[in-house]
Parts: C-alpha cells; structure tokens; sequence
C-alpha cells in the first residue's frame, strides 16, 4: 500500500539584507572614474511605503554609452578606472542615498528617449524591482517613449530625474505609497 505525502511549501525569503556582506566590491558604483571627461553623478534616495528611508538597498545599473552604443566589454567587476562597462551595482548608504558616478546615456536610436536601466533589491522584497530613470531634457523623445506614453502623467513623473545645477542627475525611487516608482515587470 502506497501512502501519499502532501509537502508544505516554505515560506519565500526576502532578497536582502543579507547580501550587503558578499556583492559590494570596489568602485561597484563607478561605472568610469570620478572627474573623467563626460562623467556625472547619478543619487537619490530610496523610500519604503512610509516615506522612511531604507538604509541597506543595493542598486544596479545598465545603460549604453554617450554615444547610445551598449557596451559589450568584459570586466564589469574589474574597474580599472578607464574602460566604460555599461554596468554598476551601489550600496544604499545609512541615509538611504545611493550615487554612482556615470555618463548621460545617448539614445540607442533615432529620436528615443535616454535612459538607464535600474534594478532595485531590499529588504522585504521577495524579488529584485525593475525600473527606468530617464533624462529630463528631450522632451519630444519622452512623449514619444511607449513606456512613458502607456503611462497617465502623474506616474510618468516617477520615472524621470532632475538635472542638478553642476550636471548631474537626482531621482529618488519610491517603492510604495504616494508617488511610487513605476516598476517593470517581465514576465
């Protein structure tokens, strides 16, 4: 006689805290090195549903080069403080502020909006988030944008950075609550 035994699944873990001792590496949130022609500072700060900051986020990002081309190097986790690499992973400081130093992504063709694509993981997170930060500038490649034209304005609003008087951008990622981040979902 053959018994049947019913498995109970276990409960899903949370993507962090517990990854901020083993992927931090050095200069992971220097896409090329500080002061490099062309560089800027990309920051913000991450929020949960409060308004409070998270303190112990990790990002990453993807995004072409200046001239919109996406990068096909090796050495992603090798900086040697010249080779562009396309990619960036930062740790979300006490305050909840992340930076990295990177270029203004050119777009990947004519006319499109310029982007970069980011990867949020925290705590109480049962899987990483999928978003965009846009360039504020061209105006007309934003309205054109099918992400960004699928999207009612106030949401919109959520995905695009402010240009900082010294170049740089600010883009603040809320993931939940009033003003949440628009996330992607790929499946």
């Amino acid at each position: 006689m053959s018994t049947t035994t019913k498995l109970v699944p276990t409960p899903g873990q949370t993507v962090g805290p517990f990854y901020g001792y083993a992927l931090p590496y050095e200069k992971d949130n220097e896409l090329l090195a500080p002061g490099s022609p062309g560089s800027l500072r990309l920051q913000g700060t991450v929020y949960d549903g409060a308004g409070e900051t998270i303190p112990d986020a990790i990002l990453e990002i993807w995004q072409p080069d200046a001239d919109g081309r996406i990068v096909q190097r090796t050495g992603s986790l090798v900086r040697d403080g010249y080779t562009f690499t396309g990619w960036g992973r930062g740790a979300v400081g006490h305050s909840g502020v992340y930076t990295f130093t990177t270029v203004n992504p050119g777009p990947t063709g004519p006319g499109a909006a310029q982007f970069i694509s980011v990867a949020v993981f925290a705590r109480g997170l049962m899987n990483r988030l999928f978003t965009r930060v846009y360039l504020p500038e061209n105006e007309e490649a934003l309205a054109q944008d099918p992400l960004l034209s699928s999207l009612d304005p106030e949401r919109r609003k959520t995905l695009i950075a402010r240009r900082d008087p010294d170049g740089g951008l600010t883009w603040d990622i809320r993931l939940q609550g009033d003003g949440e981040t628009v996330f992607l979902d790929f499946r």
